[in-house]
């Protein structure tokens, strides 16, 4: 049964690294969480590595220049572990073939263009036009302010047809951009499973993230096995995907799930949280309002 605790410092002390999402906890998608970012300062402060494990579709230097221009400051974390670079590394491998079609919008670009220096002088991915692909790189809906999973299905049609293979370099369904929800990677290639195309995952919760996220820790020193502490609104996401990496986790009730826990943000309602984390068969070891 998950443990309600009102900040972080109460129980981080067992725990040398946190593994830390970044949208719905350490900010909104407009602006940081000024109590969030303090609570990482201060984890820090006490000799912990914060890695940032996000989603995002992009590579982590993009990540973090996002990052820094919504005004989230570096000290609040070590490094930044993204689905786009868990992604990239099979997309290089090629996973998908080697043409390419990319759906997403133009600031994921750097998907294609910041290739990782171990993929550096290997063979080259190319994106080519719908009809020359021999699979897809999905990083988004092209509009991801206005369009819908449904505005795809005539084109996933087509490919579910020629028996196009999609990458998904967001497993996230939904986010919240400020007050407004807008639909992620992950929504398109549930749709696109659904018709009965192939997708492949390697974002939270899927295994080849933590895996980067450990080596990248490892070469600042790592985390003894047990003492590592997931972070995350997300529960299919980050909290079951910390859960079947045998890593203890923190959910953020106050995040997608904000309105389901009773009127306080802040404090969720212990029988609505229990009740619906049992729904859906979840038992994160504690529970917190926001991150703080």
């Amino acid at each position: 049964m998950t443990t309600i605790i009102s900040s972080l410092a109460e129980i981080s002390a067992p725990y040398d690294a946190l593994f830390c999402d970044l949208w719905g906890c350490l900010h909104n998608g407009v602006a940081p969480f000024p109590e969030a970012v303090a609570a990482l300062q201060a984890f820090r402060a006490k000799g912990g590595r914060v890695v940032l494990l996000t989603n995002a579709p992009r590579p982590a230097p993009f990540v973090k220049a996002t990052l820094d221009k919504m005004g989230v400051p570096q000290d609040a974390y070590d490094l930044i572990v993204s689905s786009g670079d868990a992604a990239q590394d099979a997309m290089f491998a090629g996973a998908v073939g080697r043409k390419v079609w990319h759906l997403g919008p133009e600031k994921d670009n750097g998907f294609f263009t910041q290739v990782p220096e171990e993929w550096q002088g290997q063979a080259d991915v190319e994106r080519v036009s719908f009809d020359e692909a021999e699979g897809i790189v999905c990083t988004g809906p092209f509009d991801e302010i206005n369009e819908v999973p449904e505005d795809y299905r005539p084109k996933f049609l087509a490919a579910k047809t020629r028996g196009l293979p999609m990458l998904c370099a967001n497993p996230d369904i939904v986010v919240d951009l400020g007050d407004r929800r807008i639909y992620c990677a992950g929504a398109l290639a549930a749709l696109y499973e659904e018709m009965g195309g192939e997708a492949l995952y390697f974002g939270k919760p899927h295994p080849p993230i933590y895996d980067l996220a450990r080596r990248r820790l490892s070469a600042l020193g790592g985390a003894d096995e047990g003492r590592i502490l997931a972070v995350g609104d997300g529960i299919n996401t980050d909290i079951s995907g910390a859960v079947g990496e045998g890593i203890d986790t923190l959910f953020v009730t106050g995040g997608l799930a904000h309105d389901q826990f009773g009127s306080d943000i802040d404090a969720p309602d212990a029988e609505l949280l229990r009740s619906w984390l049992a729904a859906r068969q979840q038992d994160p070891l504690y529970s917190i309002g926001r991150l703080r």
